[in-house]
Protein backbone atom coordinates (compact mmCIF):
# COMPACT_ATOMS: atom_id res chain seq x y z
CA UNK A 1 0.00 0.00 0.00
CA UNK A 2 1.23 3.48 -0.77
CA UNK A 3 1.44 5.72 2.05
CA UNK A 4 0.87 9.58 1.98
CA UNK A 5 3.56 10.86 4.77
CA UNK A 6 3.11 14.52 7.14
CA UNK A 7 6.43 16.07 8.06
CA UNK A 8 6.55 19.09 9.20
CA UNK A 9 9.02 22.52 7.60
CA UNK A 10 11.10 22.68 10.37
CA UNK A 11 10.74 25.93 12.79
CA UNK A 12 8.99 25.33 16.44
CA UNK A 13 8.39 27.19 19.22
CA UNK A 14 10.02 25.12 21.98
CA UNK A 15 13.33 26.02 23.90
CA UNK A 16 14.39 22.90 24.79
CA UNK A 17 15.65 20.71 22.31
CA UNK A 18 15.51 17.30 23.61
CA UNK A 19 11.73 18.44 24.21
CA UNK A 20 11.35 19.05 20.99
CA UNK A 21 12.98 16.35 18.56
CA UNK A 22 10.59 13.78 21.53
CA UNK A 23 7.46 16.18 20.83
CA UNK A 24 8.21 15.57 16.63
CA UNK A 25 9.06 11.74 16.66
CA UNK A 26 5.78 11.32 18.98
CA UNK A 27 3.20 13.05 16.70
CA UNK A 28 4.84 12.39 12.99
CA UNK A 29 4.76 8.74 12.19
CA UNK A 30 6.71 8.32 9.07
CA UNK A 31 8.84 11.27 8.17
CA UNK A 32 10.05 13.26 11.68
CA UNK A 33 12.43 16.11 11.27
CA UNK A 34 15.32 18.09 13.54
CA UNK A 35 13.63 20.67 14.77
CA UNK A 36 14.58 23.84 14.47
CA UNK A 37 13.83 26.11 17.66
CA UNK A 38 14.42 30.06 16.74
CA UNK A 39 13.71 31.26 20.07
CA UNK A 40 16.64 30.56 21.90
CA UNK A 41 17.95 33.94 20.52
CA UNK A 42 20.77 34.77 18.03
CA UNK A 43 22.26 31.97 16.13
CA UNK A 44 19.46 29.75 16.59
CA UNK A 45 17.96 31.68 14.22
CA UNK A 46 17.87 30.00 10.57
CA UNK A 47 20.44 32.08 8.76
CA UNK A 48 22.28 31.05 11.88
CA UNK A 49 21.72 27.88 11.78
CA UNK A 50 22.97 27.50 8.17
CA UNK A 51 25.97 29.61 8.57
CA UNK A 52 27.12 27.05 11.69
CA UNK A 53 27.32 24.33 8.94
CA UNK A 54 29.35 26.64 6.29
CA UNK A 55 33.12 25.33 5.40
CA UNK A 56 35.59 27.95 5.64
CA UNK A 57 33.06 30.79 4.97
CA UNK A 58 32.64 32.38 8.52
CA UNK A 59 30.56 35.50 9.42
CA UNK A 60 29.66 37.19 12.01
CA UNK A 61 26.35 39.55 13.17
CA UNK A 62 27.19 43.57 13.04
CA UNK A 63 24.10 45.06 14.07
CA UNK A 64 21.39 42.84 12.98
CA UNK A 65 22.36 41.70 10.04
CA UNK A 66 24.65 38.29 9.32
CA UNK A 67 27.81 39.31 7.18
CA UNK A 68 30.78 37.53 5.90
CA UNK A 69 33.76 37.50 7.73
CA UNK A 70 37.42 37.17 8.48
CA UNK A 71 37.18 34.70 11.04
CA UNK A 72 34.43 33.17 13.24
CA UNK A 73 33.39 35.38 16.39
CA UNK A 74 31.15 34.62 19.20
CA UNK A 75 27.69 34.50 17.52
CA UNK A 76 28.98 31.69 14.96
CA UNK A 77 30.17 30.11 18.17
CA UNK A 78 26.98 30.18 19.62
CA UNK A 79 25.05 28.80 16.04
CA UNK A 80 27.26 25.86 16.28
CA UNK A 81 27.02 25.34 19.96
CA UNK A 82 23.28 25.30 19.23
CA UNK A 83 23.05 23.08 16.21
CA UNK A 84 24.96 20.59 18.25
CA UNK A 85 23.12 20.54 20.97
CA UNK A 86 20.10 20.20 18.30
CA UNK A 87 21.50 17.00 16.49
CA UNK A 88 22.76 15.21 20.07
CA UNK A 89 19.14 15.79 21.68
CA UNK A 90 17.57 13.93 18.00
CA UNK A 91 19.91 11.18 18.60
CA UNK A 92 19.00 10.61 22.52
CA UNK A 93 15.44 11.39 21.22
CA UNK A 94 15.11 9.10 18.22
CA UNK A 95 17.61 6.25 19.27
CA UNK A 96 16.92 2.73 17.44
CA UNK A 97 14.60 4.55 14.60
CA UNK A 98 14.79 3.30 11.63
CA UNK A 99 12.84 5.32 8.85
CA UNK A 100 13.32 8.83 6.56
CA UNK A 101 14.18 11.39 8.83
CA UNK A 102 14.58 14.96 7.54
CA UNK A 103 16.73 17.79 8.06
CA UNK A 104 16.62 21.51 6.67
CA UNK A 105 18.82 24.18 5.62
CA UNK A 106 18.93 27.31 3.98
CA UNK A 107 19.48 27.28 0.38
CA UNK A 108 22.21 29.06 -1.33
CA UNK A 109 19.96 32.15 -3.38
CA UNK A 110 17.97 33.20 0.17
CA UNK A 111 21.59 32.59 2.01
CA UNK A 112 22.85 34.57 -0.20
CA UNK A 113 20.30 37.68 0.03
CA UNK A 114 20.34 37.05 4.03
CA UNK A 115 23.98 37.50 4.37
CA UNK A 116 26.20 40.74 3.70
CA UNK A 117 29.43 41.62 2.22
CA UNK A 118 32.03 42.47 4.52
CA UNK A 119 30.73 46.04 5.20
CA UNK A 120 29.05 46.16 1.62
CA UNK A 121 25.86 44.89 -0.06
CA UNK A 122 24.29 41.80 0.10
CA UNK A 123 26.24 38.73 -0.83
CA UNK A 124 23.83 37.86 -3.71
CA UNK A 125 25.32 41.60 -5.13
CA UNK A 126 28.47 39.37 -5.75
CA UNK A 127 28.90 36.35 -8.45
CA UNK A 128 31.91 34.91 -7.38
CA UNK A 129 30.85 34.94 -3.86
CA UNK A 130 27.16 33.08 -4.70
CA UNK A 131 29.49 30.27 -5.93
CA UNK A 132 31.67 30.24 -2.98
CA UNK A 133 28.80 30.14 -0.49
CA UNK A 134 26.87 27.04 -2.62
CA UNK A 135 30.42 25.37 -2.49
CA UNK A 136 30.64 25.77 1.24
CA UNK A 137 27.14 25.32 2.08
CA UNK A 138 27.18 21.66 -0.20
CA UNK A 139 30.92 20.88 2.19
CA UNK A 140 28.91 21.18 5.19
CA UNK A 141 25.47 19.90 4.77
CA UNK A 142 27.84 16.84 3.17
CA UNK A 143 29.53 16.60 6.68
CA UNK A 144 26.31 17.56 8.63
CA UNK A 145 23.93 14.40 6.74
CA UNK A 146 27.42 12.14 7.50
CA UNK A 147 27.60 13.15 11.32
CA UNK A 148 23.65 12.60 11.91
CA UNK A 149 23.81 9.53 9.47
CA UNK A 150 26.67 7.92 11.99
CA UNK A 151 24.73 9.06 15.13
CA UNK A 152 21.34 7.65 13.82
CA UNK A 153 22.67 4.13 11.39
CA UNK A 154 18.96 3.18 10.55
CA UNK A 155 17.68 6.90 9.42
CA UNK A 156 17.18 7.52 5.69
CA UNK A 157 18.33 11.48 5.68
CA UNK A 158 15.93 13.72 3.72
CA UNK A 159 17.09 17.11 2.81
CA UNK A 160 15.06 20.34 2.78
CA UNK A 161 16.62 23.23 1.22
CA UNK A 162 14.58 26.51 1.96
CA UNK A 163 14.06 29.24 -0.73
CA UNK A 164 11.58 31.29 0.44
CA UNK A 165 13.19 34.28 -1.71
CA UNK A 166 14.33 32.38 -4.50
CA UNK A 167 11.09 34.15 -6.63
CA UNK A 168 12.13 37.34 -5.68
CA UNK A 169 16.52 36.93 -6.15
CA UNK A 170 15.08 35.53 -9.47
CA UNK A 171 12.46 38.60 -10.40
CA UNK A 172 15.33 41.02 -8.91
CA UNK A 173 12.68 42.68 -6.62
CA UNK A 174 14.98 42.43 -3.71
CA UNK A 175 16.16 45.89 -2.20
CA UNK A 176 19.64 47.44 -1.59
CA UNK A 177 20.88 47.78 1.95
CA UNK A 178 20.07 51.40 1.43
CA UNK A 179 16.40 50.78 -0.47
CA UNK A 180 17.08 53.00 -3.15
CA UNK A 181 17.14 50.56 -5.82
CA UNK A 182 16.97 46.98 -6.68
CA UNK A 183 19.55 43.92 -6.21
CA UNK A 184 20.11 42.56 -10.07
CA UNK A 185 18.17 39.25 -11.13
CA UNK A 186 20.55 36.28 -11.01
CA UNK A 187 19.47 34.22 -14.24
CA UNK A 188 17.72 31.16 -14.34
CA UNK A 189 20.23 29.28 -15.01
CA UNK A 190 22.56 30.31 -12.88
CA UNK A 191 20.18 29.92 -9.95
CA UNK A 192 19.77 26.51 -10.43
CA UNK A 193 23.29 25.70 -11.19
CA UNK A 194 23.84 26.70 -7.51
CA UNK A 195 21.13 25.02 -5.98
CA UNK A 196 22.09 22.00 -7.84
CA UNK A 197 25.61 22.29 -6.25
CA UNK A 198 23.73 21.71 -2.68
CA UNK A 199 21.09 19.24 -3.74
CA UNK A 200 23.44 16.99 -5.30
CA UNK A 201 25.93 16.67 -1.75
CA UNK A 202 22.49 15.38 -0.64
CA UNK A 203 22.76 11.55 -0.71
CA UNK A 204 19.25 10.78 -0.37
CA UNK A 205 15.93 12.66 -0.77
CA UNK A 206 15.90 16.07 -1.41
CA UNK A 207 12.85 18.85 -1.27
CA UNK A 208 13.20 22.06 -1.95
CA UNK A 209 10.58 24.36 0.30
CA UNK A 210 9.62 27.69 -1.56
CA UNK A 211 6.18 29.43 0.73
CA UNK A 212 6.22 32.19 -1.68
CA UNK A 213 3.89 33.25 -4.48
CA UNK A 214 5.73 32.77 -7.89
CA UNK A 215 7.26 29.42 -7.18
CA UNK A 216 9.69 28.85 -10.07
CA UNK A 217 8.91 24.99 -10.39
CA UNK A 218 11.00 24.85 -13.78
CA UNK A 219 14.14 26.30 -12.33
CA UNK A 220 13.33 23.94 -9.75
CA UNK A 221 13.14 20.93 -11.68
CA UNK A 222 16.32 22.12 -13.70
CA UNK A 223 18.37 22.04 -10.51
CA UNK A 224 17.38 18.36 -9.70
CA UNK A 225 14.89 18.97 -6.31
CA UNK A 226 13.95 15.78 -5.71
CA UNK A 227 10.37 17.15 -4.20
CA UNK A 228 8.87 20.95 -3.86
CA UNK A 229 7.66 21.95 -0.87
CA UNK A 230 4.77 24.96 -1.83
CA UNK A 231 1.94 27.09 0.05
CA UNK A 232 -0.88 25.52 -0.61
CA UNK A 233 -3.06 28.56 -0.60
CA UNK A 234 -0.60 30.24 -2.85
CA UNK A 235 -1.31 27.91 -5.56
CA UNK A 236 -2.68 29.18 -8.76
CA UNK A 237 -4.53 27.80 -11.77
CA UNK A 238 -1.41 28.80 -13.36
CA UNK A 239 0.68 26.61 -11.45
CA UNK A 240 -1.13 23.29 -12.34
CA UNK A 241 0.78 22.75 -15.28
CA UNK A 242 4.02 22.89 -13.39
CA UNK A 243 2.94 21.05 -10.20
CA UNK A 244 1.79 18.16 -13.14
CA UNK A 245 5.17 18.40 -14.83
CA UNK A 246 7.06 17.92 -11.58
CA UNK A 247 4.68 14.96 -11.05
CA UNK A 248 5.59 13.75 -14.36
CA UNK A 249 9.34 14.02 -13.88
CA UNK A 250 9.48 11.94 -10.66
CA UNK A 251 9.23 14.76 -7.97
CA UNK A 252 7.00 14.85 -4.76
CA UNK A 253 4.83 17.35 -3.94
CA UNK A 254 5.45 18.57 -0.62
CA UNK A 255 1.94 20.21 -0.09
CA UNK A 256 1.70 22.89 2.76
CA UNK A 257 -2.16 22.00 3.50
CA UNK A 258 -2.48 23.30 6.75
CA UNK A 259 -2.16 27.48 6.98
CA UNK A 260 0.45 29.31 9.16
CA UNK A 261 -0.61 33.12 8.91
CA UNK A 262 -0.81 34.66 11.88
CA UNK A 263 -4.90 34.40 12.00
CA UNK A 264 -4.11 30.60 12.00
CA UNK A 265 -1.59 30.27 15.35
CA UNK A 266 -4.70 32.15 17.47
CA UNK A 267 -6.94 29.50 16.07
CA UNK A 268 -7.41 25.38 16.62
CA UNK A 269 -6.01 23.34 14.09
CA UNK A 270 -7.97 22.44 10.94
CA UNK A 271 -9.75 19.16 11.41
CA UNK A 272 -8.19 16.11 9.66
CA UNK A 273 -10.54 15.76 7.57
CA UNK A 274 -10.46 18.93 5.90
CA UNK A 275 -6.78 18.91 5.65
CA UNK A 276 -7.63 15.65 3.51
CA UNK A 277 -10.59 16.88 1.54
CA UNK A 278 -8.25 20.46 0.77
CA UNK A 279 -5.53 17.86 -0.66
CA UNK A 280 -7.80 15.63 -2.50
CA UNK A 281 -9.05 18.76 -4.33
CA UNK A 282 -5.85 19.14 -5.73
CA UNK A 283 -5.33 15.84 -6.58
CA UNK A 284 -8.97 16.07 -8.93
CA UNK A 285 -7.35 19.09 -10.56
CA UNK A 286 -4.05 17.21 -11.40
CA UNK A 287 -6.00 14.51 -12.76
CA UNK A 288 -3.41 11.53 -11.69
CA UNK A 289 -4.07 8.33 -11.00
CA UNK A 290 -4.73 8.12 -6.88
CA UNK A 291 -1.94 5.57 -6.32
CA UNK A 292 0.54 7.46 -7.88
CA UNK A 293 -0.35 10.97 -5.72
CA UNK A 294 -0.30 8.88 -2.33
CA UNK A 295 3.13 8.02 -3.38
CA UNK A 296 4.33 11.32 -4.66
CA UNK A 297 2.51 13.74 -1.80
CA UNK A 298 3.92 14.73 1.78
CA UNK A 299 1.40 16.99 3.79
CA UNK A 300 2.73 19.49 5.94
CA UNK A 301 2.03 23.01 7.56
CA UNK A 302 2.81 25.88 5.03
CA UNK A 303 5.22 27.06 6.56
CA UNK A 304 7.18 27.23 9.93
CA UNK A 305 5.55 27.00 13.44
CA UNK A 306 7.89 29.24 15.30
CA UNK A 307 5.69 31.78 16.62
CA UNK A 308 2.74 29.29 17.70
CA UNK A 309 2.35 28.07 21.23
CA UNK A 310 4.33 24.57 21.86
CA UNK A 311 0.84 22.31 22.42
CA UNK A 312 -1.08 24.32 19.54
CA UNK A 313 2.11 23.41 17.05
CA UNK A 314 1.81 19.68 17.95
CA UNK A 315 -2.00 20.04 17.87
CA UNK A 316 -1.22 20.70 14.50
CA UNK A 317 1.42 17.96 13.63
CA UNK A 318 -0.90 15.46 14.77
CA UNK A 319 -3.87 16.72 12.75
CA UNK A 320 -1.11 17.11 9.89
CA UNK A 321 -0.25 13.07 10.47
CA UNK A 322 -4.21 12.28 10.97
CA UNK A 323 -5.12 13.83 7.65
CA UNK A 324 -2.13 12.05 5.57
CA UNK A 325 -3.57 8.54 7.66
CA UNK A 326 -6.97 9.17 5.99
CA UNK A 327 -5.50 9.82 2.74
CA UNK A 328 -3.11 6.76 3.14
CA UNK A 329 -6.42 4.45 3.18
CA UNK A 330 -9.34 6.42 2.07
CA UNK A 331 -10.63 6.37 -1.90
CA UNK A 332 -9.70 9.88 -3.19
CA UNK A 333 -12.40 9.01 -6.01
CA UNK A 334 -15.17 9.25 -2.90
CA UNK A 335 -13.99 13.12 -2.22
CA UNK A 336 -16.02 15.77 -4.57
Amino acid sequence: MTVVRASGVGSLPHLEPLEAATAVLNELDDLPHLPELPRRGRGADAIGRTAALLVDLPVEVVGSQWQVAARAGADLRAARGYLGDDVTALAVAAHGYSGALKVQVVGPLTLAAALARPRGEAALSDRGLRRDLAASLADGLATHVGELGSRLPGAEIVVQVDEPSLPAVLQGTLPTRSGRARLAAVDVSEAAGLLRTVLASAPGETVVHCCATAVPWPALREAGAGGVGFDLDLLSDADLDDVAATVDAGGTLWIGAVPTLPAAAAAPPPSADGLAARTRRLWRRLGFPDDLLRDRSVITPACGLAGWDPAHAMATYRTTQQAATRLSHDDPGLAQ
